[in-house]
């Protein structure tokens, strides 16, 4: 979390080590049909150039630009907005299509794309998930120290307490980057990139709450690790990292609960879904004159200036206005001054949208349930007026309620923080699922990490407190997932120097949780148990992925037998690899794995393997020994749900196991 002069010191690493500028608006050359394209190369095959100089390789770059403009010493028609060093070959630059298809004809060239938008997928959780201080991963990493995280995203506030520089060493030798002048520093106007960047390698922040709700000590995952910031917003750039030795993770997406909804599905990437924590922002609502005819909610916005005791008339937003009502769209609101309003989730239509509506309209209060598809899972939202979010069930009920009483009334109820949900960590309804659509015989997503109402930095205050700097936000997201768990890979990386990408996530998913608080099977948004395709191989549990006895380790040279399964062209795999490669034609192919022993020097393995209904397996080594001379063993495994487990006196290596029967 180098601070240095603004943003200009804060570069980046491990995510990806890429930055595209957005700068296309700014770059004006004159030609309407000129935009940025992100230009993949070949290394330098000849000796002209060196692939390990940061000047041959620009002069390299720059001779696959038009002639006119690679010969140009004139800032004001040079096209190249910046050249990749590290991770990947190639640049961005300023071109027309013409262009491109001339520099397709180059030798050395791989592809060029347009560049391209992507939605953002958006203090409690270190303690939830294990981490404290004086002891356990935190004491035994030195909170991270050493590492080097680095985020792309909307950028960083780089004055907020949570990035204070104060007791941080120098950055490692081994970071090479530097600061990137003007125009666009990393500074963040949307508030995303703040908060990934606190969650990730947030310091340690007391005081920190939001509308009075959450208050507590906030903290990254790796406090102490050094935070690399991109502006910017990719599994051909995430291959080009893990080539490079970098861990890769991403958010799985905002679009479940729905099956194939995944994004970032590559397997050389750690996927990753949102579960909740054990915190809950509770309230209430409580129907007619039983008070114990009342339903559990949530809401970040618990105004003390609202009378709980006050019971107010109660309407169905789609029975007082016109037909999208119910979702209560901007101006579909009618005869609702002073009463509670229940809105559904939905239509198009945000829930912060919805309470404004509400508000507009002279409503007192808002009831927000949600649709089926949502089940149990809900949000706690800053919202306009008074709200608690209740579960498709509830609102079924006090639909029923409604309709059935002539003049029907409620009251919302505010309780505040509360800890020891028992059913933590459950799926949250929004984080994508399986399977995986490219692939469907890789397993997606990998994990799952706490991405509801997840409390981190934010640039501006959100509850007009605004005499300090000290600003935070709670909202939810599987991007509020990953960089959990790319601080504790941080964590990892810290303990295990010699660890590849590879064995870093292998031990995050074989030590994963796939029972709750209460001992019980992971729930989903309907309550039932969450199966591999919502949660992966479980909940992320870091110490124990910090020892995990076995760890199944890959080489970026082995998932090219997995592109040439795709069927990609030779000319497609080599977009990818970023090197020349030949495929095979079609043929059955058997592959093992070799897991290494990162336990005790002498180990002894016995398999435990619940094969799903309608599957069998064979060839299984059933007895894996592990000698401190040797340290090694190979396993063959056959590749819908159960698990493998390398059960041992100390560690139970677990691997899900998932079939797509067509």
């Amino acid at each position: 979390m180098e601070n240095k002069k603004g943003a200009a010191g804060m570069q980046l690493r491990t995510m990806m080590e890429m930055a595209l500028e957005s700068v296309a608006a700014e770059k004006n050359d004159g030609n309407n049909d000129m935009q940025t394209y992100i230009v993949w190369v070949q290394k330098p095959a000849s000796q002209k150039f060196s692939a390990e100089s940061h000047e041959d390789l620009e002069s390299w770059y720059q001779s696959f630009l038009p002639e006119t403009d690679a010969n140009s010493n004139h800032l004001t028609k040079q096209r190249m907005i910046y050249a990749y060093h590290n991770v990947a070959t190639g640049f961005a630059a300023r071109l027309t299509p013409e262009e491109v298809k001339t520099m397709e004809t180059i030798e050395g060239f791989v592809s060029a794309r347009p560049e391209k938008i992507l939605p953002l997928q958006t203090t409690h959780s270190p303690d939830f998930l294990g981490l404290h201080q004086g002891f356990g991963l935190w004491e035994a990493t030195n909170y991270g120290e050493g590492v080097i995280i680095g985020l792309l995203d909307t950028g960083i506030t780089p004055d907020h307490p949570s990035f204070s520089d104060e007791g941080m060493p120098p950055p490692p030798a081994k970071w090479k980057g530097k600061g990137q002048p003007s125009p666009g520093p990393p500074f963040d106007i949307d508030g995303h990139g703040t908060h990934t960047s606190s969650t990730a390698a947030g310091r340690f922040v007391e005081g920190a709450s939001v509308f009075g709700q959450a208050n507590g000590t906030a903290a990254g995952m790796a406090p102490k690790a050094h935070l690399a910031v991109y502006k910017d917003v990719i599994a051909i750039g995430a291959f080009a990292a893990i080539q490079k030795g970098i861990f890769f993770s991403c958010a799985a997406g905002n679009f479940g609960p729905f099956n194939r909804s995944l994004s970032n599905e590559a397997p050389w990437i750690l996927t990753v879904g949102a579960s909740t924590t054990d915190r809950i922002l509770k309230s209430e609502a409580q129907i007619g004159d039983d008070k114990n005819n009342h339903f559990d909610g949530k809401s970040l916005s618990q105004p003390q200036d609202f009378d709980s005791k006050v019971t107010l008339p109660l309407v169905y937003a789609g029975s007082v206005g016109n037909q999208p009502s119910a979702f209560c769209k901007e101006g579909t609101l009618e005869n609702v001054e002073g009463k509670i309003v229940l809105c559904e989730t939905g239509g198009g239509v945000t829930n912060i949208a919805k309470g404004e509506e509400v508000k507009r309209a002279g409503g007192a209060a808002m009831i927000l349930m949600n649709q089926e598809t949502d089940g149990f899972s809900t949000l706690a939202e800053s919202h306009a007026l008074p709200t608690t979010h209740v579960s498709y069930a509830a609102g079924l009920q006090i639909k029923s309620y409604i309709s059935s009483t002539s003049s029907p009334t409620a009251k919302i109820l505010f309780n505040g923080t509360v800890i020891g949900d028992a059913l933590a960590p459950r799926v949250a309804f929004f984080s994508s699922r399986g399977p995986n659509k490219a692939s469907p015989g890789i397993l997606k997503p990998d994990i799952i990490g706490p991405g509801v109402d997840i409390l981190a930095a934010w640039p501006v205050s959100v509850d007009n407190a605004t005499q300090s700097k000290a600003t935070f936000n709670i909202i939810s997201g599987t991007s509020m997932a990953c960089p959990h768990l790319s601080g504790i890979a941080a964590l990892l990386k810290s303990s295990h120097p010699d660890w590849s990408p590879a064995a870093i996530k292998s031990a995050i998913m074989t030590t994963a949780d796939v029972l709750n608080l209460a001992g019980l099977p992971i729930v989903d948004q309907d309550q039932n148990p969450a199966n591999v395709f919502a949660m992966g191989a479980g909940h992320v549990n870091p110490s124990k992925a910090n020892d995990p006895g076995l760890i199944y380790d890959t080489q970026a040279e082995d998932y090219i037998p997995y592109l040439c399964g795709l069927n990609y062209t030779d000319t497609e795999i080599q977009i990818i690899t970023q090197q020349k490669i030949g495929s095979n034609e079609s043929q059955s192919q058997y592959y093992t794995r070799t897991v290494r022993n990162v336990g005790p020097a002498s180990s002894t393995y016995n398999l435990d393997l619940l094969v799903p209904h309608k599957m069998g397996m064979s060839e299984i080594t059933f007895h894996v020994e592990f000698i401190a001379q040797d340290g090694a063993g190979k396993d063959g495994v056959a590749f819908g749900q159960g698990y493998l487990k390398w059960v041992s006196d100390k560690h139970n290596v677990t691997s899900p196991i998932a079939v797509v029967f067509d």
